[in-house]
């Protein structure tokens, strides 16, 4: 497993948390426990298994919805 940090645009509501964080549960590969959407730092941060997802995998997720991913990070765990 791995952890990530996507860095996104300033989040404006609190819906916005709602529905990253729904897209971003419902990818295989991320473990659903790990998702954290932080409202106040705009940063997605969970933990996947790299050889069923890759972060750009979730980028894009994230993306579809119309937000804008700035960077990513991540970190073995």
């Amino acid at each position: 497993m791995q952890k990530a940090t996507i860095q996104l645009e300033t989040l404006t509501c609190p819906s916005c948390v709602q529905k990253i964080e729904k897209a971003t549960k419902s990818l295989v590969g991320v473990e659903k426990e790990s998702v954290k959407v932080l409202f106040t730092s705009s940063k997605v941060k969970f933990d996947f298994d790299a050889e069923k997802i890759s972060v750009g995998d979730v980028e894009k997720a994230i993306t579809a919805l119309g937000y804008v991913v700035l960077k990513s990070q991540v970190k073995d765990k």
